[in-house]
């Protein structure tokens, strides 16, 4: 599949007009739902293939990759699988039974991860699992995303030392079919009420 070719994919499959209150809590007019492509075998394959080449190119220490449960989880399996690294699950919460992890996988302290993620915004979710991973003594300097909302998750992450490498911006699947800045299918906040 071509990077244009994914990128309408994405458009078709994932792409969902309305009003929506996104994790970071920023209301959106248009909304890309990972679900809907990270179930298609044609897609996630293709996304898994993008991430191991970025990785490839830009964290060749990683030895891990590490995906925040539950969206990320199926991106970093196909990505694990095309790099032929294993990954981590990041867990919102450590568990309560069994072994209580918060880190699913094995690791050894020291060793460097590349996070994966679907969609960024504000970085919020990334910057949760940053956290947790460095807490359990590995290292995180790279993440990739599939689609960066152009919303400040890039500068967020890179005030943690993260840098973040997306595969598309949303401003390039949105022009797949000719959405794009500006028109009514970009975020927004409610605007203030006229005085007077």
């Amino acid at each position: 599949m071509t990077d244009d070719e994914l990128k309408l994919a994405l458009r078709e499959h994932a792409y969902l007009e309305g009003d929506f209150v996104l994790r970071s809590g920023r209301r959106s007019r248009y909304y890309l739902d990972k679900y809907r492509f990270e179930t298609r075998p044609d897609i996630l394959g293709a996304l898994g293939e993008r991430i191991a080449g970025q990785v490839r190119e830009h964290a060749a220490d990683a030895t891990l990759l590490a995906g925040p449960e539950l969206g990320a989880v199926a991106l970093a399996a196909a990505a694990s699988l095309a790099a032929r690294l294993p990954f981590l699950i990041v867990r919102k919460a450590a568990k309560e039974y069994g072994t209580a992890k918060r880190l699913e996988g094995v690791y050894a302290e020291g060793e460097c991860v590349c996070l994966v993620e679907d969609v960024v915004t504000s970085g919020g979710a990334l910057l949760e699992s940053v956290q947790a991973l460095r807490e359990a003594g590995l290292t995180v300097r790279a993440a990739v995303c599939v689609v960066d909302r152009e919303e400040g998750g890039i500068d967020a992450l890179a005030r943690h030392a993260v840098r973040l490498r997306p595969i598309f911006r949303a401003s390039e699947v949105l022009a797949a079919t000719g959405v794009g800045p500006g028109s009514a299918a970009t975020s927004y906040e409610p605007a203030a009420k006229p005085h007077g």
